[in-house]
């Protein structure tokens, strides 16, 4: 798995591929989670997006509905940090899809203060790592009836950023303030990345592949938990550093419905420019560290 830059797609290949498809997106109510929504929507797919908070979910589906009005759009709400929210919505996901031709895993957070999820974990690992790892688990069975279906999974740069990461304690609350909340960050990313590599190894048989990618600096909602970030924000969108939501999102799609993209797993691609040339971080090489990882948060979900 190394880094690979993104090339130029056929949008009329990748929205005919998408017509029909049943797809879930997580976080789809802001930023780059709504455009991917939106993307999706237009190129004629079966929609269920999962959000949060009931009353952006309702906007964001009328949104939908105006831009899209034949649009196949549903909404669940269910907070990722709470296993048992996402064990009931994986539950009423079942019932309402058939198949799932696509799931994008794009909901996260970014937590300047430390916080414990009902369940007792950091609620930044919680919600960008054990919710979603345990929804996808849950919705294996949709997407293997769907094969061949892919994952995509929304991550991060700051991944290499980590030195070390022990299996058995990723996911204990600690302290730490608004600079130390990047490394956490950083580590929920990390596992994003380990997990793709290992549903690639695990699950490929079924007829299920996933990648993940970094959407490089995007200027969404994300950025006012980071420190200076909106400042610092305001000024580089005048630069070509900084893409909108809807750039960022273009990326997503192309994993999701490029016909040049299948059967490809594993892969971590990165729009951050020069990011190609960059040495990959070791841990993305260590299979027994990803294996350890999986088996772990199998065990902390309660699914081993």
């Amino acid at each position: 798995m190394t880094n690979r830059p993104f090339t130029q797609p056929d949008a009329d290949d990748r929205e005919r591929a998408m017509e029909g498809a049943y797809c879930v997106v997580t976080g789809a109510t802001s930023g780059i989670g709504k455009e991917i929504a939106r993307g999706l929507v237009t190129a004629g797919a079966h929609l269920l997006f999962i959000c949060r908070d009931r009353a952006r979910g309702e906007a964001t589906l009328a949104e939908l509905h105006r831009e899209s009005p034949s649009a196949a759009v549903r909404m669940l709400v269910a907070d990722l940090s709470d296993l048992r929210d996402v064990r009931r919505v994986a539950e009423e996901a079942h019932h309402h899809l058939p198949r799932l031709d696509v799931l994008i895993n794009n909901a996260g957070t970014h937590d300047l203060r430390p916080e414990v999820s009902a369940d007792g974990f950091d609620r930044m690992i919680a919600t960008n790592h054990l919710g979603p790892f345990l929804l996808t688990n849950l919705l294996a069975d949709l997407l293997e009836r769907a094969a061949p279906s892919r994952i995509v999974m929304v991550a991060s740069e700051s991944h290499r950023s980590v030195l070390h990461l022990d299996p058995r304690a990723f996911a204990e609350p600690g302290s730490y303030g608004r600079i130390g909340s990047l490394a956490v960050y950083a580590r929920s990313k990390l596992l994003n990345v380990l997990v793709t590599q290992e549903i690639a190894r695990r699950w490929t048989s079924r007829g299920i592949t996933a990648n993940a990618f970094c959407p490089g600096l995007v200027s969404t909602g994300l950025v006012r938990n980071i420190p200076m970030g909106t400042r610092l924000f305001s000024l580089a969108e005048r630069t070509p550093l900084v893409r909108n939501a809807r750039q960022a999102a273009e990326h997503a799609l192309r994993l999701a419905g490029d016909p040049r993209f299948a059967g490809r797993s594993g892969g971590f691609y990165s729009t951050t420019p020069g990011a190609v040339f960059l040495p990959p971080s070791p841990h993305r090489f260590r299979t027994g560290l990803q294996r350890a990882v999986w088996e772990r948060s199998e065990e902390l979900v309660g699914l081993s």
